[in-house]
């Protein structure tokens, strides 16, 4: 069969270095009945990566219905992934499919995802959530605990008032010492109140009085009668 001697094949040679790679290959002119397919590698047992017929999970064209882009998309890159890429029109013969064109082919380097990078910034992260968390429980446990001390203060300064009628060994007490007093009728406005007098004590004769002996008062409390 006659030839186009016009057919070229161009494939990018650009290194690649991706995670998903994308090799491309564009046809022009008329060329012999045959496929184009993917090789990797550069001896003659090169792998076919790609081929028309062939099933390959991981690729696929980037226009299927295409006759001159033979450009294809490879997902999930491994590092054994990293060789030269050669995209090659083949000729149908009575022997089978030879190679007729060959395109200059392109280096494809896959590097590794290094880890520690990533797994320190983890690290640093999380530190620094613990010791944001310690920090906001310090915080609480300051505040309960300066609360609690506030509420003990105001509760220790408040006065003590007893009132008339108020069961408590202080008030019976208060009531035996003043029993000798006269008595006087409550009243309401006197339900709350309590009374202090202070009398000075009975003058001593000074012979009878002690030496270094000081005058002294007492304090008598009436408390209103129940």
């Amino acid at each position: 069969a006659q030839v186009s001697q016009d057919f070229e094949l161009w494939q990018a040679p650009d290194p690649v270095e991706v995670e998903t790679l994308t090799l491309t290959c564009t046809t022009f002119g008329d060329g012999p009945t045959g496929p184009v397919k993917w090789l990797k590698g550069k001896d003659s047992g090169n792998e076919t990566v790609y081929d028309q017929t062939g099933s390959f999970p991981r690729v696929t064209r980037a226009v299927s219905w295409s006759n001159t882009d033979f450009t294809i998309h490879i997902r999930d890159v491994q590092p054994e992934d990293a060789d030269t890429y050669y995209c090659v029109k083949f000729r149908k013969t009575l022997r089978g499919e030879e190679e007729f064109r060959r395109g200059k082919g392109t280096e494809v380097s896959v590097r590794e995802t290094n880890l520690i990078p990533g797994i320190l910034a983890a690290a640093v992260v999380l530190c620094f959530l613990l010791l944001l968390g310690l920090l906001v429980a310090l915080f609480l446990y300051r505040r309960k605990r300066l609360a609690g001390q506030a509420a003990t203060s105001s509760f220790s300064t408040i006065p003590l008032h007893c009132c008339a009628g108020t069961p408590s060994t202080s008030s019976k007490a208060l009531d035996a010492e003043t029993s000798h007093l006269p008595s006087r009728k409550s009243s309401k406005e006197d339900n709350e109140i309590h009374y202090a007098d202070l009398q000075p004590l009975p003058a001593v004769p000074r012979r009878d009085r002690n030496p270094g002996a000081a005058m002294s008062e007492y304090a008598s409390i009436k408390v209103a009668a129940q």
